[in-house]
C-alpha cells in the first residue's frame, strides 16, 4: 500500500494556489529545489503528470485538480488533528452546570460531541437548581452554567424557550382532586410559578413533600400521588403532560439561558458554548479550533 505523505502534499497545495515553485517554497520556508524535488517524487508515486509546465506560470493538469481537492482535505485535517491533540488550549478542566430537569436528552448528546472533539479536555458536569447554580458561578467553582428561567439576568445568553407543563402519572386523575397535591424541590425554579398560578386562580392545594431528592418527587408524581411542574421536551416517559383546558392555570414558558464569568471564556469555554447553542438549536455543531 502506497501512503501519501502530508508534507508533499502541503507543497502541492501551495504551489497549485501560490502559482509557481518559488513563491510556495517562500511560503513555506524551503527552498526550491526541496519543493521541486517533492513534486516529483508526488508525480512519480502517483505515476502520473500533476502540472502543465508549457507555459509560463504553472497550471494545473486535470489529474492535478482532482488531487487538490484531496489535499486540502488532507492538510487540513492533520492540522487539525494536531491542534486539537496537542495545543496546551485545549488541555485541563471545564466544568458546566445544569438542573436535573434539562440534562436529558440534550446534555449527553453535548458531553459526547465534546469530549470526541477535545479528549485531552476533562468536562465535569454538576447538576443543581438554578438558584444554586448561580450562586455556584458567582463563587467560581463552574465555569459555564445553563439555566431554567422565566427572564434573563445580565450577562446571559438564552438558547431557546419551551413551554412550562402541569404533569402527572401516564393515565393518571389525580390533578381532578382539590386541594390539589403537589410535589417540588425546596429549590425548584417552577415551584413558586406553579404555586401562584393556582394561588391567583383560586385553586386550593397543598404540598406534600418537603425534599431535595429528584428522585423521590418523580416518584410521587409517577405513582399519581401528586403534581408537578416540567418543561414540556423533558417529561419522562412515565409521566404525561396534563391535558389543554383541564381547569388548570396556564404555566407559560421557560427560558433555556446560558452563562460564563466573561463573553470570553477562553478556547474551551467557547467551544463548549458552542457545541451547547448548536445543541439547543437542534443543529449539528462545526467545532473549528481557532489557532
Amino acid at each position: 500500500m502506497r501512503n501519501l505523505d502530508v508534507t508533499t502534499l502541503r507543497s502541492f497545495v501551495a504551489v497549485a494556489e501560490l502559482g509557481g515553485v518559488t513563491r510556495a517554497a517562500t511560503h513555506l520556508n524551503l527552498t526550491q529545489s526541496a519543493v521541486s524535488m517533492q513534486l516529483k517524487r508526488l508525480e512519480e508515486l502517483l505515476a502520473l503528470n500533476l502540472f502543465d509546465r508549457s507555459g509560463r506560470r504553472i497550471a494545473l493538469t486535470l489529474n492535478g485538480e482532482q488531487l487538490l481537492s484531496y489535499a486540502k482535505r488532507m492538510v487540513h485535517l492533520n492540522d487539525e488533528v494536531m491542534m486539537r491533540l496537542t495545543d496546551q488550549a485545549f488541555e485541563g478542566e471545564v466544568i458546566l452546570g445544569a438542573p436535573h430537569d434539562i440534562v436529558y436528552p440534550t446534555i449527553p448528546q453535548v458531553l459526547k460531541a465534546y469530549n470526541a472533539a477535545f479528549p485531552r479536555v476533562k468536562i465535569t458536569l454538576r447538576s443543581s437548581s438554578t438558584v444554586k447554580l448561580h450562586e455556584a458561578l458567582d463563587r467560581g467553582e463552574v465555569d459555564l452554567i445553563l439555566t431554567t428561567e422565566s427572564a434573563l439576568r445580565p450577562g446571559g445568553e438564552t438558547l431557546t424557550e419551551v413551554p412550562l407543563r402541569w404533569v402527572g402519572a401516564r393515565g393518571g386523575q389525580l390533578w381532578r382532586q382539590r386541594p390539589m397535591r403537589l410535589a417540588f424541590c425546596k429549590h425548584c425554579a417552577f415551584r413558586p410559578i406553579a404555586v401562584r398560578a393556582l394561588e391567583e386562580t383560586g385553586i386550593d392545594w397543598e404540598m406534600t413533600v418537603d425534599s431535595d431528592d429528584d428522585r423521590s418527587i418523580e416518584a410521587l408524581i409517577s405513582a399519581d400521588l401528586s403534581i408537578g411542574a416540567l418543561l414540556e421536551d423533558s417529561i419522562p416517559p412515565h409521566q404525561e403532560a396534563i391535558p389543554h383546558g383541564s381547569g388548570l392555570p396556564d404555566l407559560g414558558t421557560q427560558q433555556i439561558n446560558l452563562y460564563a464569568p466573561t463573553a470570553d471564556g477562553g478556547g474551551m469555554i467557547d467551544e463548549l458554548r458552542k457545541v451547547l447553542r448548536s445543541a439547543f438549536a437542534g443543529k449539528p455543531a462545526d467545532l473549528r479550533l481557532t489557532a
